[in-house]
Protein backbone atom coordinates (compact mmCIF):
# COMPACT_ATOMS: atom_id res chain seq x y z
CA UNK A 1 0.00 0.00 0.00
CA UNK A 2 1.27 3.43 -0.88
CA UNK A 3 1.85 5.34 2.37
CA UNK A 4 1.42 8.67 0.59
CA UNK A 5 -2.00 7.46 -0.57
CA UNK A 6 -2.89 6.64 3.02
CA UNK A 7 -1.77 10.07 4.12
CA UNK A 8 -3.75 11.86 1.40
CA UNK A 9 -7.00 9.99 1.72
CA UNK A 10 -7.35 9.48 5.47
CA UNK A 11 -9.05 6.30 6.59
CA UNK A 12 -7.72 3.41 4.53
CA UNK A 13 -8.09 -0.34 4.43
CA UNK A 14 -5.06 -2.56 4.52
CA UNK A 15 -4.65 -4.54 1.29
CA UNK A 16 -3.87 -7.68 3.31
CA UNK A 17 -6.73 -7.30 5.75
CA UNK A 18 -9.70 -5.42 4.34
CA UNK A 19 -11.12 -4.87 7.83
CA UNK A 20 -7.99 -3.09 9.10
CA UNK A 21 -8.05 0.67 8.78
CA UNK A 22 -6.90 3.76 10.61
CA UNK A 23 -7.67 7.45 10.59
CA UNK A 24 -5.28 10.31 9.84
CA UNK A 25 -5.89 13.34 12.06
CA UNK A 26 -4.61 16.89 11.83
CA UNK A 27 -2.83 18.42 14.81
CA UNK A 28 -5.88 19.95 16.50
CA UNK A 29 -8.01 16.81 16.16
CA UNK A 30 -5.09 14.66 17.34
CA UNK A 31 -4.59 16.90 20.38
CA UNK A 32 -8.29 16.62 21.21
CA UNK A 33 -8.13 12.84 20.84
CA UNK A 34 -5.12 12.36 23.12
CA UNK A 35 -6.68 14.59 25.79
CA UNK A 36 -9.04 11.65 26.40
CA UNK A 37 -7.45 9.57 29.18
CA UNK A 38 -8.79 6.40 27.55
CA UNK A 39 -6.59 6.93 24.47
CA UNK A 40 -3.13 5.35 24.48
CA UNK A 41 -0.38 7.48 22.91
CA UNK A 42 2.43 5.68 21.09
CA UNK A 43 5.57 7.26 19.63
CA UNK A 44 6.99 4.91 16.98
CA UNK A 45 10.27 6.75 16.35
CA UNK A 46 13.74 5.75 17.52
CA UNK A 47 14.91 6.10 21.12
CA UNK A 48 17.20 9.01 20.10
CA UNK A 49 14.31 10.85 18.42
CA UNK A 50 12.07 10.23 21.44
CA UNK A 51 14.75 11.53 23.83
CA UNK A 52 15.11 14.73 21.76
CA UNK A 53 11.45 15.49 22.47
CA UNK A 54 8.12 13.69 22.45
CA UNK A 55 4.46 14.40 23.09
CA UNK A 56 3.73 14.24 26.83
CA UNK A 57 2.47 10.87 27.97
CA UNK A 58 3.74 8.91 24.96
CA UNK A 59 5.10 5.41 25.27
CA UNK A 60 7.86 4.38 22.85
CA UNK A 61 8.00 1.37 20.55
CA UNK A 62 10.21 1.78 17.46
CA UNK A 63 8.29 0.69 14.35
CA UNK A 64 11.60 -0.26 12.70
CA UNK A 65 12.21 -2.89 15.40
CA UNK A 66 11.65 -6.36 13.91
CA UNK A 67 9.43 -7.23 16.88
CA UNK A 68 7.39 -3.99 16.76
CA UNK A 69 3.99 -5.69 16.65
CA UNK A 70 4.80 -8.06 19.49
CA UNK A 71 6.19 -5.29 21.70
CA UNK A 72 3.32 -2.91 20.95
CA UNK A 73 0.67 -5.57 21.53
CA UNK A 74 2.29 -6.51 24.87
CA UNK A 75 2.28 -2.85 25.95
CA UNK A 76 -1.15 -1.73 24.75
CA UNK A 77 -4.60 -2.41 26.16
CA UNK A 78 -6.39 -3.99 23.20
CA UNK A 79 -9.75 -2.59 24.31
CA UNK A 80 -8.64 1.06 24.20
CA UNK A 81 -7.96 3.26 21.15
CA UNK A 82 -4.39 4.06 20.15
CA UNK A 83 -2.95 7.30 18.76
CA UNK A 84 0.38 6.94 16.94
CA UNK A 85 2.91 9.43 15.64
CA UNK A 86 6.43 9.73 14.26
CA UNK A 87 8.48 12.55 12.77
CA UNK A 88 6.53 13.07 9.54
CA UNK A 89 3.59 10.65 9.71
CA UNK A 90 5.01 8.02 7.35
CA UNK A 91 6.41 5.52 9.84
CA UNK A 92 3.39 5.98 12.08
CA UNK A 93 1.08 5.28 9.12
CA UNK A 94 2.97 2.00 8.67
CA UNK A 95 2.62 1.31 12.40
CA UNK A 96 -1.08 2.18 12.27
CA UNK A 97 -1.67 -0.40 9.54
CA UNK A 98 0.17 -3.06 11.53
CA UNK A 99 -1.77 -2.32 14.72
CA UNK A 100 -5.13 -2.03 12.97
CA UNK A 101 -4.46 -5.43 11.38
CA UNK A 102 -4.26 -6.76 14.95
CA UNK A 103 -7.75 -5.40 15.60
CA UNK A 104 -6.88 -2.16 17.38
CA UNK A 105 -8.62 1.16 16.77
CA UNK A 106 -5.84 3.47 15.58
CA UNK A 107 -5.44 7.15 14.70
CA UNK A 108 -2.31 8.64 13.13
CA UNK A 109 -0.95 12.18 13.49
CA UNK A 110 -0.85 13.45 9.91
CA UNK A 111 2.45 15.28 9.45
CA UNK A 112 3.91 13.87 12.68
CA UNK A 113 6.03 15.84 15.11
CA UNK A 114 6.95 18.25 12.32
CA UNK A 115 3.31 19.34 11.99
CA UNK A 116 2.88 19.28 15.79
CA UNK A 117 5.76 21.70 16.34
CA UNK A 118 4.79 23.85 13.33
CA UNK A 119 1.40 24.30 15.03
CA UNK A 120 3.16 25.60 18.15
CA UNK A 121 2.51 22.49 20.26
CA UNK A 122 5.00 21.48 22.94
CA UNK A 123 7.24 18.46 23.20
CA UNK A 124 8.76 17.18 26.45
CA UNK A 125 12.17 15.63 27.06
Amino acid sequence: MCVSCVMRFGKRSNQYSPHASFENLGVDDFQTLIADENVQLLDVRTRDEYDEGHIAGAALVDVNDSSFVEKAMALLDHERPVAVYCRSGRRSARAAIQLATQGLTVSNLDGGVIAWEDAGKALVK
